[in-house]
């Protein structure tokens, strides 16, 4: 995570060379407040990466020597058959139509999104995959 957080560091040093140029030589406050975020955010992003790498084993991507297999291993646990996504999606995808069509709209989408949510949280209390 070191090698990270050094990258968004020296990537925000940029953005940031980047927005003061930008904003002299075109004088366009939108796009120069824009730079500006960027840059915050970068550096926000490279100090948790940094203050994260202090907290936690190093691990292959910060050893020099290291092969890609080092870094290879369990991920996490992805649900193979979940339904809940699709719910979730058709409730955010006519929610984010309400914006074009009419707020009305959004008293349709939020059951659709309320039980989406909860049926992808709770996905794994009930039923035959309770015990995983």
């Amino acid at each position: 995570m070191k090698i990270q957080g050094r990258m968004f560091v020296w990537l925000s040093v940029f953005i940031l060379i980047m927005a003061i140029v930008y904003g002299v030589w075109s004088k366009e406050p939108a796009g120069t407040t824009a730079l500006f975020l960027a840059f915050g955010l970068s550096v926000m992003i490279g100090f948790y990466l940094g203050f994260t790498a202090r907290r936690v084993d190093a691990g292959a991507q910060d050893d020099k020597e290291a092969d890609v297999a080092d870094d290879a291993g369990e991920l996490g646990f992805f649900s193979p058959h979940s339904w809940q996504p699709l719910m979730l999606g058709f409730g955010g995808a006519v929610a984010f139509l309400s914006i074009a069509v009419g707020w009305w709209l959004i008293y349709f989408a939020a059951p659709f999104i309320v039980v989406g949510i909860f049926g992808w949280v709770f996905e794994y209390y009930h039923g035959e995959n309770r015990t995983q």
